[in-house]
């Protein structure tokens, strides 16, 4: 036990906090940007390029161009495979971060893992934790790179995915009234494209400015991406209703620039050192090659628990590994799982500890600082880090609203109903994240519908099915890309998806090259593999049923074999998946799948 902390008084405590923000609707508590909000849906910062629609075909189409289908792309080049179309809703390649432009947007795992193919592209990141434009950049260099604007889709939104069997073609049907087949799909749709509003009463009815911060309104506000100031809210009353990773980025530029700023607070993030620093252009040419599969292999070994020579990332995810790797091993215990559960909850008392002293030295007013401490522990809800957010409470203007777990009241025309106090604004901001745990039809707006039209969605019905989250029986030629069912790594999902783009390129490119027209996992492999993830299946620490409520563990609601299935990774981890996957695809076997 830690030394001076009473760990039971902290569980009790935990366990208050959590259930003052249990609620029975769960997701439900959100609401799509219909009717009134549907314009968050659309595209403000690209107008689509009048065209043709399209009744050709590829080789490889792509549904998605963020990082998913950018590496997928690239390693489909490198393999030779020349005719790779991407089809991306937005006007430009990025995905989440082409839709999110909120000041002070930035990846908060390091740059050097977090951004994919730099060799490949030569690039060096600026700084350790580089901000929207760089990467949203880097995107588009990843593009250029591996020429893959040559045949993209933009602006072009897919609603049909239909497998015709005779012709062992995908048909793919389009917004844009294109009608295109191609051999394989591939679908990295992703969770962070498709905003959610909260529903709270009377949100249709404000008259002020609202917008959503995944569609940030500069021409309202003034600043820029690039972090110019917010020059326009100087006489304004702003509210913003979410406090997690976003709020967390945009409310220390929101705070410096409003005339008053309300920060309407349901449940407190955890504040860590950011630390971010420019790189070295030296140190960077000193790298030798092969530089970054290393450290990527690095971070998501001490992340998880494992253990290695050096740090090469030194940040507060690794951070958390090493600290209850090193109480396990200071313990002399044996490494178990059940002493790695011990020493987790051990060394988290330690660093939340931490986390609310943070919050006691920067912030001055007694009552706001308590109410900016978080009482959980630190995995239930994506960590953060920031040196300017706790700061930003000390400006004048800037008012916490913390609603003790329950939430804002109610909206009307003029503001936000909180705690039975009205509070009058100008502009309203929602900062409440985007769907994560829907139906993935809904998120990706079609469904697909492999052979004798069964829909994908009816054969998740009962929870994914697949084999290592790629492939799934009765869809020839369509992977998924994803975490789920993988290795499952969320502290940096860039490393899930560069894994399964290898792998596909992989399977796509030895398909052409034995002359099969199909490939597919046989119905007992995915069987296996399912029985496999459950059968080793562990408690997470991100989705446990003690922690507060958040899209880590489906609001506090019980998620039965469903939601399991549809959260799982590989038992043994992270690490351990990923080097299976590479022997797997390596091997040349591909055991499991039917190539005919």
């Amino acid at each position: 036990m830690t030394t001076g902390i009473d760990a039971e008084a902290l569980r009790e405590k935990y366990r208050a906090e959590r259930d003052k923000r249990l609620r029975p609707d769960g997701n439900e508590q959100y609401i799509e940007p219909v009717g009134k909000f549907a314009h968050y849906l659309e595209d403000p910062y690209v107008a689509p390029t009048p065209r043709e629609p399209l009744s050709d075909e590829v080789t490889v189409a792509f549904i998605g161009g963020g990082f998913a289908g950018l590496v997928t792309g690239a390693r489909l080049k490198q393999a030779g495979i020349d005719s790779v179309r991407i089809i991306e809703k937005g006007g430009d390649f990025g995905g989440t971060w082409y839709w999110n432009r909120y000041p002070g947007a930035q990846c908060d795992t390091a740059a050097f893992v977090y951004l994919p193919l730099l060799e490949e592209t030569g690039h060096m990141p600026s700084e350790k934790y580089t901000h929207a434009p760089e990467i949203l950049d880097h995107c588009r260099r990843i593009a250029n790179h591996f020429d893959l604007y040559d045949d993209a889709c933009l602006s072009t939104e897919v609603t049909g995915l239909d497998w015709d069997d005779d012709a062992k073609r995908w048909i793919i049907r389009t917004n844009r009234g294109d009608e295109m087949r191609a051999r394989y799909v591939a679908m990295g749709t992703g969770p962070l494209h498709r905003p959610k509003l909260p529903g709270i009463a009377g949100i249709e009815c404000y008259e002020g400015h609202s917008f959503h911060t995944s569609r940030w309104d500069y021409e309202y506000t003034g600043g820029d991406p690039a972090g110019a100031p917010l020059d326009r809210l100087g006489d304004k009353r702003v509210g913003i209703i979410g406090t997690g990773a976003t709020a967390v980025q945009c409310i220390p530029h929101l705070a410096r620039a409003a005339k008053e700023l309300f920060v309407f607070q349901r449940t407190p993030s955890s504040i860590d050192v950011r630390n971010n620093h420019p790189i070295d252009p030296d140190w960077f040419r000193e790298l030798e090659p092969g530089w970054q599969a290393k450290w990527l292999m690095n971070f998501t070994t001490l992340q998880t628990g494992g253990f290695a020579d050096e740090d090469l990332v030194m940040d507060g995810w690794t951070d958390i590994g090493k600290r209850i790797r090193d109480k396990v091993m200071s313990s002399g215990k044996e490494f178990t799982r059940e002493n790695f559960i011990e020493a987790y909850e051990d060394s988290d008392d330690e660093k939340m500890t931490e986390i609310r002293a943070r919050v006691d030295a920067l912030v001055h007013d007694r009552e706001t600082a308590e109410a900016l401490k978080p009482w959980y522990r630190q995995l239930c809800k994506r960590p953060c880090f920031h040196d300017e957010y706790l700061d930003a409470y000390n400006e004048p203007g800037t008012h916490l609203i913390d609603t003790d777990g329950k939430g804002v009241d109610r909206i009307d025309a003029t503001g936000v109903w909180a705690n039975g106090e009205h509070y009058e604004l100008d502009c309203l901001i929602y900062a409440s994240g985007f769907e994560v745990g829907t139906e993935y039809a809904r998120r990706a707006g079609f469904d697909a519908v492999g052979r004798g039209g069964e829909k994908l969605s009816e054969h998740w019905a009962d929870g994914m099915q697949s084999l290592h989250g790629i492939h799934v029986h009765g869809f020839p030629n369509l992977f998924v890309v994803g975490p789920t069912q993988g290795a499952n790594l969320i502290s940096n999902i860039p490393h899930n998806l560069t894994e399964a783009g290898q792998t596909i390129a992989t399977i796509i490119a030895h398909t052409i090259d034995v002359g099969a027209s199909e490939v597919e996992v046989t119905e007992t492999a995915e069987q296996a593999w399912v029985e496999r993830l459950e059968a080793g299946a562990v408690a997470r620490m991100t989705n446990s049923p003690d922690c507060t409520p958040g899209y880590y563990n489906n609001e506090g609601q019980p998620t039965g074999r469903r939601g399991r299935l549809n959260s799982m990774g590989y038992p043994e981890g992270p690490v351990a998946y990923f080097q299976y996957i590479d022997a797997w695809r390596n091997s040349g076997d591909f055991e499991g799948l039917e190539f005919r």
